[in-house]
């Protein structure tokens, strides 16, 4: 329960910076996603339940922060956080170069994903604007990546692998 807490106070402060700090700076035509990086920690570290909660909660407070599509974001961040949680899950929590990887590759299928999303809701999207912009968001990210992985190692620190259960047996 005081995970939930913490994890909720961290994407509502995440999501407070993303709208009014980083959203209207994009130096190379990029800009850095707070969110989806602290998100990605979060789900890394706590496995896919939580990643997928914490996603829809947060792109649904980042949806209603900017007056968007309601529920757009939300679908995004809580399929990205499901699968960077089963990939935290099945393979490479303790990795060195896991945030970087899942960063690397969910920025760059958040942003394939929602110029799909919204060509198919008929909404008018540049994608000439949408792509140039990747490699720019992905750097800015991927420089994002240390610092708030760190902190959010330190506020949620891995679970033992005594503390996990795997199956349960019947004993009678």
């Amino acid at each position: 329960m005081i995970d939930a807490a913490k994890a909720a106070v961290l994407l509502f402060v995440a999501v407070l910076a993303q709208v009014s700090i980083l959203g209207a700076y994009s130096p190379l035509h990029g800009t850095a996603d707070l969110l989806l990086v602290v998100l990605l920690s979060l789900a890394l570290l706590r496995g896919s339940v939580f990643g997928a909660v914490a996603g829809f909660g947060a792109g649904l407070l980042l949806d209603i922060a900017n007056l968007g599509t309601l529920g757009f974001t939300s679908l995004l961040l809580t399929i990205a956080g499901f699968w960077i949680g089963r990939y935290g899950e099945t393979t490479a929590r303790d990795r060195f170069h896991a945030p970087y990887l899942s960063v690397l590759v969910v920025t760059v299928l958040y942003a394939a994903s929602a110029l799909v999303l919204r060509f198919v809701l008929g909404e008018p999207v540049p994608a000439h604007a949408v792509l140039t912009g990747v490699p720019a968001g992905v750097l800015w990210n991927l420089i994002l990546t240390w610092p708030v992985y760190g902190v959010v190692r330190r506020l949620f620190p891995p679970v033992d692998a005594f503390d996990r259960t795997y199956d349960v047996r019947l004993l009678a």
